[in-house]
């Protein structure tokens, strides 16, 4: 990557954000999604600067991605071009505010997803732990890896008699109403017995693991030069409002992903318990971007450290770097992205901006 544009990439991503959050119309209503908002001067929803996301840097409340949608919060893109144009326009009312002036909200540390889970699930208030309900479900973190080495821990803080786990590494489009290892989509181990799973085909791997034990998962992802690695945009998308902020509706492609799955040649996944490394889980698996997640069966208690300090840090020889790293990262792959767009999208975006 040329030296001006690290730089600049480091100047957006240090730029603190101000200003208020604005409605618009969405061309879908999801349970619980406003698509209309007050309006006021030239059609700008009123004043939310009141509004404040928590230091976690996402809302309490957020729409779930569910029924083959998922939804992603924006934020104003102050770098957007031709955005003095569109605030001083006298024909914006009535008309939906264009996904490229906002960007999606990578926040700056990596968590629990409120969004991205099973609903019955109960997260803790600091989001780095979570209590299951009834039959397994799942719940991943705010972000993934798609090449590296990358760690994180989890605590099995209360296991009552019945209830069990199945802890690792899940895609995207891994089932959020099923056990991790269900699909295609994810890879786990299983408290029971220490099962690995994958494909919803259990094979025997290690002994189990219950209350108290602390567990490792470390996944290796070498670099494919045929992959892109740079992450979605979502400028392109629609936008609807939630609780009053916005957020990029995105509609899962389920099928698309089957049918590009690929093996990564030399990926592999390892499990640890306390410590004690318990051999490859897992060889080749398929390439994409891979989610600590978690699935619980019963209200068994988990938590989650990404570290950087881990209670026990892996002891073979791979180097690996905590999840934690990973926000910083995704802050400048997103602002990449993002630049990538506005460059080769600046013509008709200009078109957009003189001919509201």
């Amino acid at each position: 990557m040329p030296s001006f544009l690290v730089l600049y990439v480091k100047i957006i991503i240090s730029v603190q954000l101000a200003g208020n959050v604005k409605g618009r119309q969405g061309k879908r209503r999801p349970v619980g999604v406003e698509t209309s908002a007050p309006v006021g001067k030239k059609g700008r929803s009123a004043d939310l600067g009141a509004l404040k996301l928590p230091s976690h840097g996402y809302p309490t409340e957020h729409p779930f991605n569910k029924d083959g949608y998922r939804y992603i919060l924006a934020e104003p893109d102050p770098h957007a071009p031709f955005r003095q144009e569109f605030d001083e326009s006298n024909e914006w009312s009535g008309k939906p505010i264009p996904g490229w002036l906002y960007r999606s909200l990578c926040p700056g540390i990596v968590l629990l997803a409120l969004h991205d889970r099973a609903p019955q699930l109960k997260i803790a208030e600091d989001r780095l732990a979570v209590t299951g309900e009834k039959g397994y479900c799942m719940v991943r973190a705010t972000h993934g890896v798609s090449r590296g080495s990358w760690y994180w821990e989890a605590t099995v803080e209360e296991m009552p008699e019945g209830a069990a786990a199945r802890l690792g590494w899940g895609r995207r489009y891994a089932n959020l109403q099923a056990p991790l290892g269900y699909d295609k989509f994810g890879y786990s181990w299983r408290s029971r017995k220490g099962t690995r799973f994958h494909e919803s085909r259990g094979r025997h791997y290690s002994a189990g693991y219950g209350e108290g034990d602390t567990l490792g998962f470390l996944v290796i992802l070498p670099d494919n030069g045929a992959a892109k690695y740079t992450p979605s945009t979502y400028k392109d998308r629609p936008l609807v409002k939630f609780k009053s902020h916005l957020y990029y509706e995105d509609k899962d492609n389920i099928q698309e992903s089957l049918n590009n799955l690929r093996v990564l040649s030399g990926s592999k996944i390892y499990y640890f318990k306390n410590g004690e490394c318990q051999g490859e889980a897992f060889v080749d698996i398929y390439q994409g971007c891979y989610y600590p997640t978690v699935s619980l069966h019963k209200n068994i208690t988990v938590s989650v450290n990404f570290g950087p300090n881990f209670k026990y840090p892996p002891n073979i020889e791979h180097s690996f770097r905590p999840m934690s790293e990973k926000a910083e990262e995704a802050i400048c792959e997103q602002t990449m992205a993002d630049l990538l767009f506005l460059t080769e999208n600046e013509g008709k975006l200009r078109l957009d901006a003189f001919n509201l």
